[in-house]
Formats: structure tokens, C-alpha cells, sequence
């Protein structure tokens, strides 16, 4: 109670949730409630949340899109963060894009392609927020972060802020100091180059039509569910063990994309992780390769209990 009461009163009312079900802040549609959801205004703010937790021996967790997120169905017993309501300002100085941590991707691909500046058409149809891309390195047909970022300003867990510089980044494939060390995203600096905006625009449509035509956008998801094992593409491995189509409930490896595992309708998160295991034991013994969740995992899990 005092941590509910503390929070209370450092947020405003319509910044702090009791109770609220994480399906409806993940793509995959799944997952049960938070015990509290608080949405920060300020770097303090942020800050104070942290403090908090940290006093009161709280687990949290920042939430953007939650587009690359399973959330159990039992929910989080602590606090989610979010980032996306307050952090999603950006803007264009010359060649450089500066972008807040919850600005959707797609829509600062939109802001450089308006300015003319080529580099970042990759994005356009990557369905999260610059924190959670700078976290993850995202990229696509060819693109990733790693390529535009200049610098980063992230927050450690004890609320001291960092300017990182590309390099300190650590940009790797899926990963980065961010992930590592438990950092914040808050907000990132994009350089570009000149392009011409109409050639920019007809990238991000192919590519973007390309993605319509080979994923399951359709249903909820959280994009490719597995890591690309080197030298090996997870799809390939698992349409090869026969897997397109499989199901449990309602969670199936879609037959659009063998590499994505997608909800129905009605599926469960626990139906979703018995099917991501059933397919890596069958990879697994069909050929000696294992494959790795890419999806972030938040509350407890039956595999885990």
C-alpha cells in the first residue's frame, strides 16, 4: 500500500493505473493485468518511479509498443513503465533526426522521408518504438539501427542519465549496452543523408508491400518469434520439421510465415509458449540446431514456476 499510495501522489491520476490487463498494450493481444501501470511525464518522474521501486523492493519494467513482448497470463506483480504516451516527440535539424524513446519507428521513417533524408526507409513498417529499436538493434530488409544512430541518452537504474555514443552502444545483432545493462532508452539522435523524397517513398512502399504480402499482419503477434541461428533462417528450419500451421488453441506458426507465431483470436500466453517450445524441441531433434526466443518473456511461466 505504501508504494500505491507514494505513486499516487508523485503522478497525475489519469498517469496511474490499478490492475490494468497487458493485452491491450502488446501485439501478441495476450497477457493479464499489472499490478500498477504508470505512464512518467518527466525524466524526474521517471526517476522517482525507480527510487521507489528500489525502496520498496519492486520489480519493473519498460514497456513501448510492446511489440516484441509475451506477457504471462497471470500478468507482472510489479510495476510497468510506459513509455510511449509522454516520449513521443521528434524532429529535423539538417540531416539529423532527434527522437524521443516512444515515438513509433514508422513515423519517424515518415519524418525523414518528408525532410528527404534516406537511411532509415527500413523502419517504416517496423511496428515499435525507437527505445525499444535502439534496445534490440531492429532492423529490416537490410537495415538496422546500427547504420543511423548517432548517440543515445539513456537512464541506469539508479537514475543517473548517460549520453552514449554509437560505439558505446554496442549495437549487435538483436542486442545492445542498453539490454545488457538494464539502461532506459529516453531519447536518441538520427543522422541521414540527402535523398530524393519520391525515391525514398517508393523504397518504403515496396518494402512495405513486400512485408504485407509475406507476413501475417492480420493477426497479433510479436513479429519474427525466434532469433536467425547462425548460418540457418528459423523459418526455413521450421517449415522444414513441417511445423507451418501447427497449433495449440489458438496460438499457431502462422502458414503465411513459418517464422512467426501468431493469435487467432482467443489464444493464452501459456498456449503460446508450450507452442514455441513444442516447435524448438522438434527443430531441435529434427536438426541439431536450437532456436532461441527473440520475444521478451514478462511474469511467470508455467516452465518457470
Amino acid at each position: 500500500m505504501e508504494l500505491e499510495q507514494r505513486l499516487k501522489e508523485l503522478l497525475d491520476k489519469e498517469d496511474f493505473v490499478v490492475g490494468e490487463e497487458m493485452k491491450y498494450h502488446t501485439t501478441f493481444r495476450v497477457g493479464g493485468p499489472a499490478r500498477f501501470f504508470v505512464t512518467p511525464k518527466t525524466e524526474s518522474e521517471l526517476k522517482e518511479i525507480l527510487k521507489l521501486c528500489e525502496e520498496t523492493d519492486t520489480s519493473w519494467f519498460i514497456l513501448g509498443r510492446g511489440s516484441n513482448l509475451l506477457v504471462s497470463d497471470s500478468g507482472f506483480d510489479g510495476v510497468v513503465i510506459h513509455m510511449q504516451k509522454h516520449w513521443n516527440h521528434y524532429y529535423t535539424e539538417g540531416n539529423r533526426i532527434f527522437a524521443q524513446a516512444g515515438a513509433m519507428m514508422s513515423a519517424v521513417s515518415q519524418e525523414a522521408m518528408r525532410n528527404g533524408l534516406t537511411g532509415l526507409e527500413f523502419a517504416s513498417g517496423i511496428p515499435g518504438t525507437i527505445g525499444g529499436g535502439l534496445r534490440m538493434n531492429a532492423g529490416a530488409y537490410g537495415g538496422e539501427m546500427r547504420q543511423v544512430v548517432l548517440s543515445a541518452r539513456v537512464m541506469d537504474q539508479n537514475g543517473t542519465i548517460l549520453e552514449l555514443s554509437k560505439d558505446e552502444l554496442e549495437l549487435g545483432y538483436r542486442t545492445s549496452i542498453i539490454g545488457k545493462n538494464g539502461y532506459i532508452a529516453l531519447s536518441c539522435v538520427i543522422e541521414l543523408q540527402p535523398g530524393d523524397p519520391q525515391l525514398i517513398r517508393s523504397t518504403m512502399d515496396e518494402m512495405n508491400a513486400k512485408r504485407r504480402e509475406k507476413q501475417p499482419l492480420e493477426y497479433g503477434s510479436a513479429g519474427s518469434t525466434f532469433k536467425r541461428p547462425e548460418g540457418y533462417f528459423a523459418g526455413k528450419l521450421i517449415q522444414d520439421a513441417g511445423l507451418k500451421g501447427f497449433s495449440i488453441g489458438d496460438a499457431q506458426v502462422s502458414e503465411k510465415h513459418a517464422g512467426f507465431v501468431i493469435n487467432r483470436g482467443n489464444a493464452k500466453a501459456a498456449d503460446i509458449m508450450k507452442l514455441c517450445k513444442e516447435v524448438s524441441d522438434r527443430v531441435n531433434t529434427q536438426f541439431g540446431v536450437n532456436l532461441e526466443m527473440e520475444v521478451r518473456r514478462l511474469g511467470k511461466f508455467e516452465e518457470e514456476k
